[in-house]
């Protein structure tokens, strides 16, 4: 089924169950925050997050300077600050592909169709890779997750909520991160999240450097 979503473009994007804070500023996003806190029904409160492709822009590209598929952003806490700005806290719903885009307002929407994340059971040894590898990753950048020594077992059990973490965890090209948040379900997103650790632990340890890891969003995901 088809719905409407108010759009909000940023050049990062968000993975369904983790938190992303943001700052409102722009007279059109003011507006939409000002438009959900209205709602009286705080779950319906959403609106999409779409990530950007590299050097372009929603208003001179068009839909093509979009990724497919975004997530649902459901409002969770507002602050208001100085000039009637916005201080908010989102939490990733749910993935949507994009069908249609309308630019002829200031603040576009989409026609979007929401995507079930199909139940699977990734293998045994697939898991317990993917969590070695993502472990030895998260230890590296023990300061970004301000974690110390990062262990397995502190990992969510939850393949789907595993692969999603990883997506929003890894400091990768917005394409790559996204490649992730599209694949079809856990098992292929774990998959393609364990050759990607692999390659950024042998690079990392090959170059004896990390990567910029303050280019990352806050991120926090409900244990």
């Amino acid at each position: 089924m088809l719905t409407t979503l108010p759009l909000f473009p940023l050049n990062t994007l968000l993975v369904p169950g983790l938190l992303m804070p943001l700052h409102i500023f722009e007279p059109r996003y003011c507006q939409l925050v000002e438009t959900l806190i209205a709602n009286p029904d705080e779950d319906a409160r959403e609106f999409g997050i779409i990530a950007v492709r590299d050097g372009r822009s929603l208003e001179e590209h068009g839909v093509e300077a979009l990724f497919e598929i975004g997530t649902g952003a459901v409002l969770r806490q507002v602050d208001r600050v100085d000039d009637g700005l916005f201080d908010i806290i989102t939490i990733g719903s749910r993935r949507f592909l994009i069908h249609a885009v309308d630019t002829s307002a200031p603040l576009a929407t989409a026609t979007v169709e929401f995507l079930d994340d199909p139940i699977c059971q990734p293998s045994a040894l697939l898991l317990q890779q993917v969590m070695t590898r993502f472990t030895t990753y998260r230890t590296i950048l023990g300061g970004r997750f301000d974690d110390g020594e990062a262990r397995a077992d502190d990992l969510p059990a939850d393949p789907n909520v595993l692969s999603y973490l990883i997506t929003a965890s890894m400091v990768l090209p917005t394409a790559e991160r996204q490649s992730l948040l599209s694949a079809p379900d856990a098992d292929a997103r774990l998959v393609l999240a364990s050759n990607l650790l692999a390659r950024e632990n042998a690079l990392i340890a090959a170059f004896s450097a990390v990567p910029a890891i303050d280019l990352l969003p806050t991120i926090e995901y409900p244990n």
